[in-house]
């Protein structure tokens, strides 16, 4: 990976560019098949904006592989929980009832997408429900050093399927018409 969000200028950087953006609406979509009071890990909390809002409504758990957001958020939520977790290997004794994540799994491969899904399987409860936001096409590119994975709805849906039967699949628009996705799933009783 990249040292992009390991920096102090880095990560003020983003918070400064990404002042205005927040998953409002997902977590709304999300409030549809997650009761309030729920156990939610939060993956790649970053600025704590969404962890904000989440934190509204559910018994939220922050995490983030950088060091300099995690001292960001606790410096700016001191009652919070904040992890230092990867998204890949998620290594936390903890269960959760939701894990969320806004724009965070399009920077794995695509083997490292499908070890977070298995691993996510492993730390949710029964019925746990799956949030995840995508940017929406093909391919992959280098942007600003960090990794961006663009997915399409079919792949995205096989990649998940085994582990989570899709609630919600949508197009979305960011900056752009249909430029992301919104993935909502159920954890199955059992893998296939």
């Amino acid at each position: 990976m990249t040292d992009y969000y390991k920096t102090k200028e880095s990560v003020e950087e983003y918070i400064k560019l990404a002042k205005d953006a927040h998953g409002g609406d997902l977590i709304k979509k999300l409030n549809k098949f997650l009761p309030p009071n729920s156990a939610v890990l939060e993956i790649g909390s970053g600025p704590g904006t969404d962890w904000n809002i989440l934190n509204r409504d559910y018994e939220i758990v922050g995490s983030d592989n950088s060091p300099e957001f995690l001292s960001h958020l606790v410096s700016t939520n001191p009652t919070g929980i904040f992890l230092e977790l990867d998204a890949i290997t998620l290594n936390t004794v903890e269960k959760f009832d939701g894990i969320y994540s806004n724009k965070v799994l399009h920077h794995l491969t695509d083997k490292e997408l499908i070890d977070s899904i298995k691993r996510q399987y492993d730390i949710l409860n029964s019925d746990g429900i799956i949030c995840h936001s995508f940017w929406k096409g093909e391919g992959s590119e280098i942007f600003k050093g960090l990794f961006v994975n663009y997915h399409l709805e079919h792949p995205l849906k096989e990649f998940f399927k085994g582990y989570f039967k899709i609630l919600l699949l949508e197009n979305y628009a960011e900056f752009e018409d249909s430029d992301s996705l919104l993935l909502i799933g159920k954890k199955k009783t059992t893998k296939q």
